[in-house]
């Protein structure tokens, strides 16, 4: 059994003052501009780094590669994240939008997605929580084995959990937390199909399964249980946010080689859905300001996170 987190966070949205709460909520709602940035920046990236490579042809250069690939497809998905709480576009065709720029490259849906999330949300840490049903066990409870974590790592890189990490972005028998604007069932079929004749013509198949299926089966798996485990400590039925998510504050380097759009400043984004990524530093330097913030407590690096995660001695910080 899991033990909870000390606490970085003395207090909710409940503690802040009145001025406070009113700056945050002028931070809420979508955020285009940043979120479209941040899609053609991701497939900016991915473009220039698999042209590098095809034009260098060199082993080490290729392998380099797949690796920034799986960064980018790190942020789509969570920029389908965002979309789900319609941070990103709004209106008729914003689901659309993200479906075809990231989630159907990814082979997910906001659709499918926003079932599994918003129950998240809704049922957090209970037992209507698909999340945390699904995160529950061995395989998520810390300190773990290194025999363990290698196990996972390879289940990761050897594409065995690929399967499993699509099914747990799905909750196919829920009704609820239906999307504003469905879209129609042949979209999607539609776009594989045009892919698939897009490669063909161009006869670009190899470079698709390099570049985009072997980092999308291998490589990105463990960048998903990278953030999966830095979200939430698991096996705490009924604790708070507070107990079970820490705050990390990524450094420089980090945030340069594992760009997740602020997703470790995860309580706040469980404090205020409607937020987008783009705002929570703010929220932070509020709640900061409002000396609801334990520094002693927060995590100034990933690494230093689960570091704490694997030495049992740490808990007792």
């Amino acid at each position: 059994m899991s033990k909870c987190l000390p606490p970085a966070l003395l207090g909710d949205k409940n503690s802040l003052s009145d001025q406070a709460r009113a700056e945050i909520q002028n931070l809420s709602g979508a955020q285009p501009i940043a979120f479209l940035f941040q899609i053609l920046s991701a497939w900016g990236v991915i473009f220039a780094a698999i042209t590098l490579a095809v034009y260098l042809d060199n082993i080490w250069m290729s392998l380099l590669v797949m690796v920034i690939v799986a960064t980018r497809l790190s942020i789509l998905a969570l920029l389908v994240h965002e979309q789900v709480h319609f941070l990103g576009f709004r209106g008729r065709y914003g689901d659309l939008i993200v479906n075809l720029l990231a989630a159907y490259p990814l082979g997910i849906t906001v659709e499918g997605y926003a079932k599994v999330h918003l129950s998240h949300h809704k049922h957090y840490f209970t037992e209507n929580d698909p999340d945390f049903l699904r995160k529950s066990g061995i395989d998520w409870t810390f300190p773990m084995s290194t025999g363990r974590l290698i196990k996972l790592l390879a289940s990761d890189l050897f594409s065995l959990s690929f399967i499993k990490l699509l099914k747990g972005k799905r909750l196919d028998n829920a009704h609820i937390f239906k999307r504003l604007y469905s879209l129609p069932k042949w979209v999607r079929p539609t776009f594989y199909i045009g892919v698939v004749a897009v490669f063909t013509y161009t006869e670009m198949w190899q470079v698709f399964l390099m570049y985009w299926l072997l980092p999308l089966l291998t490589i990105f798996p463990v960048f998903v249980r990278l953030w999966a485990i830095s979200e939430h400590i698991y096996n705490l039925p009924g604790v708070s946010v507070i107990e079970s998510s820490p705050l990390i504050i990524l450094s420089w380097w980090e945030k340069l080689l594992l760009p997740n759009l602020n997703f470790t400043l995860h309580p706040y984004h469980h404090f205020y859905p409607g937020i987008a990524y783009c705002n929570l530093p703010k929220v932070h330097a509020i709640f900061q300001r409002e000396q609801l913030v334990n520094e002693k407590n927060v995590f100034y690096g990933i690494w230093k996170y689960l570091k704490y995660l694997q030495h049992s001695e740490a808990r007792s910080r």
